[in-house]
């Protein structure tokens, strides 16, 4: 069996590209063969297929995408993964192409090939692409779902992106694709989340999704509980995270209770500034991440965005962490309210406030929770699992 894995990102960014990693380290291990497609990077881990790769290509400057016509049309419809997908195609001859994060620079201009070439296509949903143009289905920070697969025209007349122009942009992608039929050539959906597979079936028939959850390596025992008495978030620093809310809800506490963050983003200088009293660690990777989990009373994951299946909560389990988490999204499915953790109304401080206090003042609620989560991440997140459970999928697609 070959397997053509496609990700725009070949070195760790996200949590999506944590998954596909870890597919990736799966199928070799098991001897199948693996065919990489993703796009120059000096990050890049090694692939024995870079020279497939497309040229780097960066949008964080999105006024020039904007005004760069050439730019723009390559965020719709790459020509150059279209081409060297056909070498690498017709060079490597994969039975399977499973496709993750390929949106704005591989673009899904590479599906019409690989169904062309007789090639069976999985893509696993790490968000809400296909229900909304910008993915992150938000409109100036409010949860949004209008666009609902179709509508595109809203991510326009909404101005949900703060740029009339940009709005345009992610409208004519939504219908350039949907003209294409490019997703309605893919042969099976992966969803994370029973959230997000309701979601996608505003658009997708039911019998091409099927739910498989993100996994984590659970062989290895739970460290012995180490509580130092402070509660954590390890995340991006970023609006949509919810980390402000985080930070005005500690600010509520007049208990001295101790907050930890980890990581960066574009909020981090304001941050720092605004709240001198919480400690920022900044980022944080391998054993000095996992020592700042083991070491915490809780974790807190206040998003205010659809999260999927959240790997940051996941990694809390593992290593018998109760989540505090906003009621949104995938969320509620990762975190029992109650027995794993405890859940909150997205965005109000005041309400988790009144819960870090209480995880705070119960220490043995805290170990007992810790405990039950981990149970909960053993059946239900096991890695192990979901790789069987791919290859299963793998199987049957090619039946």
């Amino acid at each position: 069996m070959n397997i053509l894995l496609a990700n725009k990102f070949f070195y760790l960014n996200g949590g999506s590209e944590r998954v596909f990693f870890q597919e990736r380290d799966f199928l070799l291990r098991n001897g199948i063969k693996v065919i990489d497609f993703s796009m120059e990077d000096p990050r890049n881990f090694y692939s024995p297929y870079s020279s497939f790769f497309i040229s780097q290509i960066d949008y964080k400057n999105s006024s020039g995408l904007i005004n760069n016509v050439k730019s723009g049309a390559n965020f719709i419809h790459s020509s150059e993964s279209v081409k060297k997908i056909k070498k690498l195609i017709t060079k490597e001859k994969p039975h399977i192409a499973h496709l993750h994060n390929i949106y704005h620079q591989i673009t899904p201009a590479i599906i019409p090939v690989l169904h062309e070439y007789g090639v069976k296509i999985i893509l696993t949903l790490h968000d809400g692409k296909l229900i909304c143009p910008s993915y992150l289905m938000l409109d100036k920070g409010n949860i949004c779902t209008s666009c609902a697969g179709r509508y595109f025209w809203r991510s326009m007349t909404r101005n949900c992106q703060g740029s009339y122009m940009r709005g345009a942009l992610f409208m004519l992608e939504g219908f350039w694709h949907k003209w294409k039929r490019s997703y309605q050539l893919v042969d099976l959906f992966i969803a994370p989340s029973q959230f997000l597979a309701d979601l996608t079936r505003l658009r997708i028939p039911e019998n091409k999704i099927i739910i498989l959850h993100n996994g984590i390596n659970t062989d290895a025992p739970p460290p012995h509980p180490q509580d130092a008495g402070y509660a954590l978030y390890f995340g991006r620093l970023s609006r949509e995270k919810g980390v402000e809310t985080l930070l005005k809800a500690h600010h509520l506490l007049s208990n001295g209770i101790e907050l930890k963050i980890v990581g960066t983003g574009p909020l981090e200088d304001k941050l720092r500034s605004k709240f001198p009293s919480v400690e920022f660690l900044g980022h944080l990777e391998g054993d000095a991440l996992n020592n700042a989990i083991v070491h915490s009373s809780f974790a807190i994951v206040p998003s205010e965005v659809n999260e999927n299946c959240s790997m940051v909560i996941l990694e809390a389990m593992a290593m018998g962490k109760p989540v505090i988490g906003s009621r949104i999204g995938g969320i509620p499915e990762q975190i029992e309210d109650g027995e794993t953790g405890l859940l909150f109304e997205m965005g109000n401080a005041k309400d988790l406030a009144s819960k870090i206090q209480f995880l705070m003042k119960n220490h043995p609620t805290r170990i007992d929770m810790g405990k039950a989560a981990r149970k909960k991440l053993e059946a239900e997140y096991s890695l192990t699992d979901h790789c069987r459970n791919l290859l299963k999928a793998y199987e049957n697609i090619l039946k």
